[in-house]
């Protein structure tokens, strides 16, 4: 009888899905198969019914797309300003999700779920709005097209030959609370399209001609109507699980059919494919493992049989645990809101029924409102012969065992009895129920079950008077032997029932150990050559047979990438079987129908976009592969390899996608900042040189002029090209600082110097102490970096104001400042100024520079060790500051 109780992990869950919800707002979707099919108006009609029902409705965006209906239906209703974004010169509406969050109605309509918001929103997509309103535990109405469902992406650009492009994940659609599908005829539409209610005639004739043919509606139609009603089952199955129903409801068929070794199953399985395609209805092919160990003993092989036969003709296969068949297979049913169960029935004897019960007879009395269809069935005694699976055999050693092992423990009751250690008749059935035990754990059960027979034969034999008889003088002492043999036979089965499950535990925790050993393993290496090497070696000790990897080509064939010596590699089988799997993303070769000609079993490395390779196993019986435990953890071993390997490409497809775009982006910055910036100089120097050509008559102070500037902007056009140079050594690293011990003061005034034009209308203030130690640096590179901090400076600073440069010893490192009375850093820019090509907005002047100079400084300051960092002053003005290391015990130098 099976344990009609509720699950208590799933009121646990339950109960924790409801205080979730209890805090987080509801979601409506308005649901259809294309635009112009009323979801806008639908969502609009419940709203003015809502408040009408005093209900605080908030419109947060709704898009009429000029439909004079739609725009009537907004009168009245309070709307929310949009969000005005710029984008590229265009003003865009947006919906303001900090509006709806400040304003937290009961109910906010917000259209088109799977909308893009443009750059600036907070979020990238419509949905993440959407949720941020739910888990502020506001209401939320909206409207999705089927086309935009994650999943069907590639469905629907199959079909309409159109990708796409704005998507909403499954998890958001399955979350909803509510769902109304809306619709119409897909003439109706094309009525609709072709008046412009849809859309302006111009943009409606497009749509009619691509997008909106007939065909492709009548195909979103129904991917519509068939997500509504997986939804619609969904919403079922919760409403079951949170009324604690134990028995199924019948919304629609599910079948399962019982799979066991006796040939009938064969029949029943087909039968039950029959029922499941005349009623349109899944089905699972179910098998129970009463004592949790798993082998390849014939049993089993049967079993592997019947299950590959029913995986062809369509159904899920599962094998359960559990010590009641019947139970195990109805809390199964129930679970999975089974309403049909198919059993086979061998004909048997009827005494049998009665002494041992039969599986069928407990199905049927505990079944409840599940319909049970008993398919009877003949003994097929040459069936087992044709399926290559060999009668059971009997191991005569553990009988012989047995009856040995009962001789011993008569020897040791006789021993006692004669030194009246134990000479009670208690003491002598516990010798023999206790050499019982150790045979059922030893031997099995049946050995055990003949050890009890013998024992109570014994017992009577030797130890009960008359002895050396089988006759009893005593009537009470066959009460005795009964309740000896009953208990004999029950410690018996429980020992080899013990014993079978710890086995199966012992052989389910290799396998899982196993499983987690290659994922651990899988997971901490990289490159494909690695990864097949790891697994074929790994799944080739668990199999105890040869492993051969093959992964796809870009040029559509296979290679071998693991086992290049194998018998596998070798066969000419094996590279048709290997393309076919990968083709198909199916089990095919050695026991399967499949390729049957090959050497080895070949299974797909599927990852979660395509299917990436094969891997081939072979061991001498192949039919071990097929066994339902074995198949499974070859299936979980390929998936895990499948997974590595797509992780590994997308990796490396990330990586060269990042480089590919750090290299545009470098290069795009490149041509817009030094172009503009090599313009300005080389236009200034061509202006100053066509003059001089052109007007020989000039006086000498306006010709000096003329070639000041040129003199100036060759010198701006030099520093330039020697920041591009510096920056591209800095970080190929191919210029390492030339260190040697320099003294602070005479770096910055050769800074000062070369700065002294850029600085001649600021006031400089320099304040270093005088027992500064002596740096270990590399001078030049120094210089370069308090030039590019003072030449910073007077670009950012208006003139007539104050730049300072201090230094102070600060622990280990030298903290040297340069300040100014500037504007300062604008807000959140502190690092980004230290990015290449980077500005932050600049004065007219500031726009003369490259974008280069505070990076290398940074670069400068990093390959002595240090660092350079950006504030502001709490005054005013911005503020730079290079820490460099000292070197322990460096000298200092006094300077007076």
């Amino acid at each position: 009888m099976s344990d009609e109780r509720p699950d208590p992990e799933q009121l646990l869950a339950q109960v924790q899905a409801e205080e979730a919800q209890q805090q987080r707002g509801t979601l409506k979707i308005f649901f259809g198969y294309a635009a112009g099919v009323g979801k806008t108006y639908s969502m609009l009609e419940n709203a003015r019914q809502a408040r009408a029902e005093n209900r605080d409705v908030v419109v947060g965006y709704v898009e009429p797309h000029g439909r004079p209906e739609t725009e009537a239906l907004l009168d009245g209703l309070e709307s929310l300003p949009v969000r005005e974004v710029m984008y590229r010169g265009v003003t865009l509406s947006e919906f303001d999700v900090d509006a709806a969050l400040a304003r937290h109605p009961d109910l906010i309509l917000v259209d088109e779920l799977a909308h893009t918001n443009a750059e600036g929103c907070r979020h990238q997509k419509r949905w993440q709005d959407v949720e941020e309103l739910l888990n502020a535990g506001i209401n939320v109405w909206t409207t999705l097209n089927v086309q935009h469902i994650d999943s069907l992406n590639d469905v629907i650009g199959q079909i309409t030959g159109v990708v796409v492009r704005e998507t909403v994940p499954d998890q958001t659609f399955d979350v909803a609370n509510d769902l109304e599908l809306v619709d119409i005829t897909p003439e109706e539409l094309l009525v609709r399209l072709r008046a412009g209610k849809v859309y302006i005639p111009e943009q409606a004739e497009r749509a009619i001609q691509r997008f909106f043919q007939k065909p492709n509606l009548t195909a979103l139609r129904e991917l519509s109507f068939r997500q509504a009603a997986r939804r619609v089952h969904s919403d079922v199955e919760l409403a079951r699980r949170e009324k604690a129903a134990l028995q199924p409801w019948a919304t629609g068929d599910r079948l399962l059919v019982c799979v066991g070794p006796s040939p009938t199953t064969a029949r029943v399985i087909r039968t039950a494919k029959r029922m499941a395609a005349a009623l349109d209805a899944p089905w699972s092919a179910v098998s129970v493992d009463l004592t949790g160990k798993t082998g390849d003993g014939p049993e089993n092989q049967q079993i592997a049989q019947h299950f590959h036969l029913a995986e062809r003709l369509g159904a899920e296969t599962v094998t359960l645990s559990g010590e009641d068949m019947a139970g195990t297979v109805l809390d199964y049913a129930r679970s999975r809101n089974v309403t049909k169960i198919l059993i086979g029935k061998t004909a048997e004897a009827r005494w049998k029924r009665y002494l041992f019960g039969s599986v069928v007879d407990d199905v049927l009395e505990s079944s409840g409102d599940i319909d049970v269809y008993v398919i009877h069935g003949e003994e097929e005694t040459t069936h087992a012969v044709s399926s290559g699976v060999s009668p059971r055999r009997i191991h005569w050693q553990s009988f012989i065992a047995s009856t040995a092992m009962v001789a011993f423990a008569g020897l040791l009751a006789t021993g006692f009895h004669l030194l009246h250690l134990a000479d009670t008749e208690a003491n002598t059935v516990m010798l023999f129920l206790a050499a019982v035990a150790y045979i059922a754990y030893r031997c099995g059960r049946g050995p055990a079950t003949w050890a009890s027979v013998l024992a109570v034969m014994a017992f009577d034999f030797f130890f009960v008077p008359p002895f050396y008889t089988f006759t009893v003088a005593d009537i009470r002492y066959v009460v005795t032997f009964g309740v000896m043999l009953a208990i004999a036979l029950t410690v018996s089965a429980l020992t080899s029932r013990l014993k079978s499950m710890v086995e199966g535990i012992r052989l389910r925790e290799r396998r899982t150990s196993a499983l987690y050993e290659l994922g651990k393993q899988l997971s901490s290496l990289y490159g494909n050559i690695f990864l097949v090497s790891a697994a074929g070696e790994k799944i080739a000790g668990m199999t105890g047979g040869e492993v051969a990897v093959y992964l796809e080509q870009p040029t559509g064939t296979p290679e071998v990438s693991f086992g290049h010596d194998s018998a596998i590699a070798r066969h000419p089988v094996s590279l048709p079987a290997a393309q076919w799997v990968i083709g198909h993303d199916e089990i095919a070769g050695a026991g399967t129908n499949t390729l049957p000609n090959a050497v080895a079993l070949f299974l797909p490395l599927t990852g979660s976009q395509k299917t990436l390779g094969a891997i081939a196993v072979s061991v001498p019986d192949s039919e071990r592969l097929l066994a339902p435990d074995q198949r499974r953890l070859l299936e979980s071993c390929a998936n895990q390899l499948g997974l590595a390997l797509e992780r590994d490409q997308l990796a490396i497809d990330a990586a060269e996608a990042r480089i590919q775009a750090e290299s545009e982006q470098i290069r795009s910055s490149l041509l817009s900042g030094v172009s503009h910036d090599l313009k300005t100089p080389l236009a200034a120097i061509a202006g100053a040189s066509s003059s001089l050509l052109e007007a020989p008559a000039l006086d000498e102070q306006t010709r000096r002029q003329l070639l000041e500037t040129v003199a100036e902007e060759s010198a701006r056009l030099n520093r330039l090209l020697e920041n591009i140079l510096q920056m591209s050594k800095l970080d190929a690293g191919a210029s390492p600082p030339n260190r040697q011990w320099h003294v602070l003061e005479e770096i910055v005034g050769s800074a000062l110097h070369r700065t002294s034009r850029e600085l001649q209308n600021y006031s400089v203030s320099v304040r270093l102490p005088t027992d500064l130690p002596l740096l270990f640096v590399d001078g030049l590179l120094l210089e370069q970096l308090m030039v590019n901090l003072l030449e910073n400076a007077s670009r950012y600073t208006p003139e007539g104001t104050q730049i300072a440069i201090t230094a102070a010893v600060d622990g280990q490192s030298l903290r040297l400042t340069v300040a100014d009375n500037g504007p300062g850093l604008p807000s959140g820019s502190h690092e980004r100024i230290f990015e290449k090509f980077y500005r932050a907005s600049p004065t007219a002047d500031a726009g003369r520079g490259s974008g280069l100079g505070l990076a290398i400084c940074r670069a400068i300051a990093r390959a002595h060790g240090g660092n350079v960092t950006a504030a502001n002053w709490p005054g005013g003005g911005a503020e730079f500051i290079v820490r460099l290391p000292l070197v322990k015990d460096a000298p200092h130098v006094v300077v007076e």
